[in-house]
């Protein structure tokens, strides 16, 4: 038989490579993003009997909804949920930080991944199914402009803990997956667009590539039933941790 998986943020990134790797893998995509074009070009790449494209904005309660309930009868049965929308905004300290930003983070890599996940869980344990949420390191490592950003990663992390507490002995596995420098559009987003601040930060550094990512989700949405695997920490090998912050007054 074959599985369905729904991927959040589908359009780019870590959400489109998932989608080739699990379309080469023999399975069904139901891709969610905003940007309706990209989604386009996806479904005619992947084929519309294998790609389904639902357009919207993940942040929209009622939109998440809209689009569950048009699935085709062909990707009604949703087997994993990968929970991959999200971003970054800014890069400054928080006390000169936006709060339309901090707000517009919040809403997409918790609220909305919460709302996605509420929505899909029912299904998924008729199906015995998966969740795999994307974090990140930020979730663990906190570094200077990482604020918000940390935090809602760690709420990622920490939910998916408490599903995996509260979907015992139902089948259903969780999984979080916790990258590290990866190189992406997330970087664009996050700097507005700054070119140059994304070639600064990843020459020289081997970063992660979305297709390690995408291999990555697919291994563990492919284990077999009786295996969980908690969370993947994964960092390119020349990025590492760094020592503790100090400031030392001038007097």
């Amino acid at each position: 038989m074959t599985k369905t998986v729904l991927i959040t943020g589908a359009t780019a990134g870590f959400g489109a490579a998932a989608a080739r790797r699990f379309v080469a893998g023999g399975w069904q995509i139901i891709g969610t993003g905003r940007r309706a074009e990209r989604l386009a070009a996806l479904t005619e790449e992947l084929g519309a009997d294998r790609f389904h494209a639902a357009a919207f904005d993940i942040r929209d309660a009622a939109a998440i909804d809209a689009a569950l309930a048009a699935l085709p009868p062909a990707f009604a049965g949703v087997d994993c949920l990968i929970n991959n929308a999200g971003l970054a905004l800014g890069t400054g300290p928080a006390q000169t930080s936006s709060l339309n930003e901090w707000q517009t983070m919040i809403d997409t890599n918790v609220t909305a991944l919460a709302t996605m996940t509420h929505r899909i869980l029912p299904l998924l344990v008729e199906r015995r199914g998966a969740v795999i949420n994307l974090s990140s390191v930020a979730a663990s490592y906190p570094y200077p402009g990482g604020n918000i950003y940390g935090g809602t990663k760690a709420f990622v992390r920490q939910f998916s803990l408490g599903l995996r507490s509260d979907l015992i002995g139902t089948g259903v596995r969780v999984c979080s997956i916790e990258p590290g420098m990866c190189e992406s559009e997330f970087t664009l987003v996050r700097t507005g667009g700054d070119q140059a601040a994304y070639d600064k930060l990843y020459q020289g550094a081997h970063p992660l590539q979305s297709e390690d990512i995408a291999d990555t989700l697919f291994w563990v949405a492919t284990q077999p039933p009786h295996v969980n695997i908690n969370s993947i920490e994964l960092m390119p090998v020349n990025q590492a941790f760094g020592p503790f912050l100090v400031h030392r007054d001038a007097n």
